[in-house]
Formats: structure tokens, sequence, C-alpha cells
């Protein structure tokens, strides 16, 4: 039905671009062949407006679906139109017609085929989340270069119809389970962000994960400590944090859920700070619990002088964007073995409070985008299996682990497993992992 409904379209955009021969040649009254001319322009501008987006989310990713949907007519016409042009010549030019009618002709199947195509291209660039710069760069430079523009396109169409088929696949999923709320813990979610980032409103540093646990029941606060500080000093943030959460919601305990350094500073305000009575989980995401071998050796490497102008600079600039005292070697030096050794030492667990990790594992050093592709060779080198930055090792820590694997070249990196790209990974949907990770921690009472 659908290939029969895209067919029919592509003939009927094949019909109005050659509408004007078809007035020159189709013999009829005047009148009806204005009619139409008339009927095929407003079924033409219908297809432009509202091109077939049934079963698609309102919103971006409709409009998503309908620009992919006119970048196949344009490619089904265009063949169709390129097809009756050699044969119109051919049938036509021996009977005497015109020339000049003929490249009309042709200069207005290319006015309408821009049309449809620059429609759909352009919804397609301004909605898509799965095309990423770099694809959106290609199709521009090669755009008037035959051949290669049509491996580009056709590599767009590809990429935005998956991506069109995995959220409406997650629209479904979440309407059937929407009454049953089963991320919708006892205790409020508290996510708390990693080093060197911060949450921002407008740019989540959780990615489309905190959405999806909202569809699902979810009730989400964010850490929002500063992007760089030691773990003692990230730790009271937490704690404070924390606070306010239970007083706003009246809830006794939140679960926290932690990524990176994230998880070793609210294990230091559960165990140092006295949080464990306000904690009843504590999920860690990529943490690195025995720290970093690899950022000790550059630590004990690089020049002092290097050092502290690096600090310098990242310290100001983090003040103008709103950290209040960031400090970016005190955050570094907290992630080395040495340090994280002396911090467990200190921060053991609390028989109140249920630990559990996650871990996930890139395959080579081109599973990651820059820099976790230059950091995961040394972090390789010195520390083993990695994501990037983290190895699996340094990762695991409490009752229960979860290595995330994917088979093939891809692996999942340090900033896959928060969905800090919004990329759609093969074998790993981590909207759906964070569901299903919520979905235990509400069958366990917490």
């Amino acid at each position: 039905m659908k290939l029969l409904r895209r067919v029919s379209y592509a003939m009927l955009i094949l019909a109005v671009s050659n509408s004007f021969l078809l007035y020159y040649l189709v013999p009829i009254i005047s009148g009806w062949k204005v009619a139409m001319c008339a009927a095929l322009a407003i079924a033409f501008i219908g297809i432009n407006i509202m091109p077939s987006a049934t079963g698609c989310p309102k919103g971006r990713y409709r409009v998503l679906l309908g620009g992919t949907e006119l970048l196949l007519l344009f490619m089904l016409s265009s063949l169709l139109n390129l097809a009756g042009v050699i044969l119109t010549y051919i049938l036509l030019v021996p009977e005497n017609v015109k020339l000049s009618v003929l490249f009309i002709n042709c200069l207005i199947i290319i006015v309408f085929e821009a049309i449809v195509f620059w429609n759909g291209i352009i919804r397609v660039y301004c909605t898509s989340v799965q095309l990423g710069i770099k694809i959106r760069v290609i199709g521009i430079l090669v755009g008037w270069i035959p051949i290669a523009n049509i491996v580009a396109l056709i590599k767009i169409y590809t990429i935005t119809t998956r991506e069109c088929a995995v959220e409406i696949k997650k629209v479904r999923i979440n309407e059937v389970r929407r009454e049953s709320e089963i991320c919708k813990t006892k205790y409020p979610l508290l996510l708390v962000h990693g080093v060197f980032f911060r949450d921002m409103k407008y740019l989540n540093y959780w990615g489309r994960i905190p959405a999806e646990l909202k569809a699902n029941g979810a009730n989400i606060f964010y850490g929002k400590q500063q992007s760089a500080a030691s773990v003692k000093n990230s730790a009271e943030e937490i704690l404070e944090r924390i606070k306010y959460i239970t007083n706003k919601t009246g809830c006794e305990k939140v679960n926290i859920i932690a990524h990176s350094k994230g998880g070793l500073d609210a294990r230091y305000a559960i165990s140092c700070l006295g949080a464990d009575e306000v904690v009843a989980s504590l999920t860690t995401i990529n943490t690195p619990h025995r720290g970093c071998i690899f950022a000790e050796y550059l630590l004990n490497k690089a020049p002092e002088k290097l050092k502290n102008s690096l600090a310098n600079r990242y310290n100001q600039a983090l003040k103008k964007l709103g950290d209040q005292s960031p400090h970016f070697l005190a955050a570094v030096n907290d992630l080395t073995a040495s340090r994280c050794s002396e911090i467990n030492a200190v921060a053991t667990d609390c028989d109140s409070v249920f630990y559990q990790s996650v871990s996930s594992k890139s395959n080579n050093v081109r599973s990651g985008k820059f820099p976790l592709n230059i950091s995961y060779p040394l972090v390789q080198h010195f520390d083993g299996a990695n994501d990037g930055l983290v190895s699996v090792e340094s990762a695991k820590w409490g009752t229960k682990f979860n290595l995330i694997c994917v088979t093939g070249k891809r692996g999942v990196t340090h900033a896959d497993v928060i969905d800090l790209n919004r990329e759609n990974i093969d074998g790993f949907d981590v909207r759906e992992f964070y569901v299903q990770l919520v979905g235990e921690l509400k069958s366990m009472g917490f």
C-alpha cells in the first residue's frame, strides 16, 4: 500500500511537471485543459505542504518523515521524468513538434523537481538528529556534482528513514506501556553529570534519556554541581541538591544515577557527608572508581607551566558560564589511580544504600568521536578495555555490574552511554536501556 501510494505521488509529480507539454498536445477543449492543470497544481501543492506522515509522532519527527518522503518522491519522479524526456525527444521530434516547446517543458520539469527536492532537504536538514554535521556538509559540497550528489542523497534518505522508523517504534512502545508507568519509582531520580560539563536547560547532558524516562513516569532532577571541582567539594554540592529535592517533593530519599566522576562525587557524599540517610540507591555509569592510570601518567609527565596554563584558561572560561569556583587541577587529580585509592579507603559502602554499576566498551579507535578516539589507545595501553576514558575494571562497583557490549566495530563510548551525541547505535538502544534500568529500581522498591 505504501509503495503504491509513493508511485502514485511520483506519477502525479510527473504529470504536473509535464502539464505544459500535455496542454500543448492533448486534443481537448481549452477549458478542460485549464481545469486539468489547475487540479494537478492543487494536488502538487498539497503534497508539498502535507507529505504523507501517517503513524509518526507530531512535531519534529512528523516534519522529518515528510521531508524523507519528499526526497524519495524526488528520486522516483526524477527517474520517471528523465525517461519521459528521452522518450519524448525520440517519439515527438520526428513529428515536427517545436523544439522550443520541448525546451520549455524541460525547464518546467527542473523547476517542479527543484521544489520537491528543496522542500524535502530543508525539512530533513532542520529536523534530523542522526544526519550529523559531517553528512550535512558532504551533502552541500557535492550537491552540484553528478553521481556524487545522488550517492549523498541516497545516504541522507537511508539515515533519515531509519531515524523515523526508530522514533515511530519508540512512540508505539511507550503508548502500549503508558499506564504501567514502569519508571515511576518510589523516590525521585537525581541525574548527576560528570566532570567538565554542566547541566544546561537547552543542551541536556543526558541527551534524549530524560524525556524517555519522563514518558514512562519518572520524576527527574539534575545534580547541577560545578563542572570541575574536587570530589569533596562536588559531593557537598550534591548533598545540598538532595536536601533541596527531598524538601521540594516530600520524599525521604532519592535514587542517584551518576555518570563518570559524578559517581565518585555521589559515593563520597553518601559515605563521608551523611547522605546515606537520604539516598536509596546509587547507580554509577562508567565511573572510574579505581581511577585512571593514564590520567596519572599525563599529570606526572606534563610540565607544570602547561598544566597551570590549561587550568587557568579553563577556570576563567567556566566562571563566565556560571561556575562559582571551578578548579580544573583538583578535578583531574581526583581521577588518578592513587587519589581514587585514597578516596575508596574512606568512602566505603553504606549498608542502607543499594549500589550498582554500569560500564561500556569501545571496540576500536574509531568507535568514538573526538577526543575519545584519540584517548582510547592511550587508555587501552595503561588500563585495558575501556570506553575511551574509563577502563571496564575501574568502573566495577557495588552489588550488581552491567557491561554494555555490541558486536562489530562500533562499540559504546563514554559519551554514547549518556546519549551525549544523540546517536542511534546498532545493538544498543540507550534510551530503552535506562528505561529498563529505572524499571528494575522500581521493582526493587526504590
